[in-house]
């Protein structure tokens, strides 16, 4: 009996494992850490949402703790550099800060992701024998606070706002206020309800932007 090439081909390559997709791995591995947090994932949970066997994951990551940091790297390159193209921009503060905080309810309620922000979602929800990881997800953090420092400060130097702003207290208080609406939106509220926020915010803008300022 003849085998045409066909079938010596499906015949052929039934049985090859599957390719190890890396990028594929760290996508997977983002969304059951943003949706359950670091200590709810099990490395169960990951082989089980990757496709890879443990010992693959491991060679690949290390152990959970490795993959949980790709993940991270993903979302901030994803998700922080375009915060940080919005505000390298050169347009008025306001339209500046109220643009970066409309993205925030975006990708809070984007239904293609889980809800809320992922590194206050992640930080949250790691316990105290994860110093090392909850001290990255800080510095993270406070990397993007430092960031809105520095847009502010450039509008001071441009004179759009006033010299004597104090604009570290301005950047931790937009922080503070994304940490707030990523709590919001893990709750239940929907992005209409955020960007009612949104513009309540930016109605009190031209009285918060002064305040705080240095005696």
């Amino acid at each position: 009996m003849s085998i045409n090439n066909e079938d010596a081909c499906a015949k052929k390559s039934r049985g090859r494992p599957k390719q190890f997709d890396r990028d594929q791995a760290v996508e997977q591995a983002l969304e059951l850490f943003w949706r359950h947090g670091y200590e709810s994932t099990s490395l169960a949970d990951l082989v089980e949402a990757t496709g890879a066997k443990a010992p693959t994951l491991y060679a690949e990551f290390g152990n959970k703790e490795g993959l949980f940091r790709a993940a991270v790297e993903r979302y901030l390159s994803r998700y922080v550099e375009c915060y940080n193209r919005l505000l390298a921009q050169e347009l008025p503060i306001a339209d500046i800060v109220e643009a970066y905080l409309r993205t925030s309810a975006e990708v809070f309620t984007d239904p293609e992701n889980p809800t809320g922000c992922f590194m206050v979602c992640a930080n949250a929800a790691l316990s105290d024998s994860s110093n090392d990881l909850a001290e990255m997800l800080r510095n993270k953090h406070f990397a993007q606070e430092t960031s809105l420092k520095a847009c502010f400060d450039r509008k001071v130097q441009q004179g759009e706002l006033l010299a004597k702003t104090d604009t570290g207290l301005l950047a931790k208080y937009i922080i503070c206020m994304i940490a707030g609406m990523s709590a919001q939106a893990r709750e239940g509220a929907s992005r209409d309800d955020l960007l009612r926020l949104l513009d309540t915010t930016m109605m009190v803008w031209p009285r918060l932007s002064q305040v705080g300022n240095k005696v």
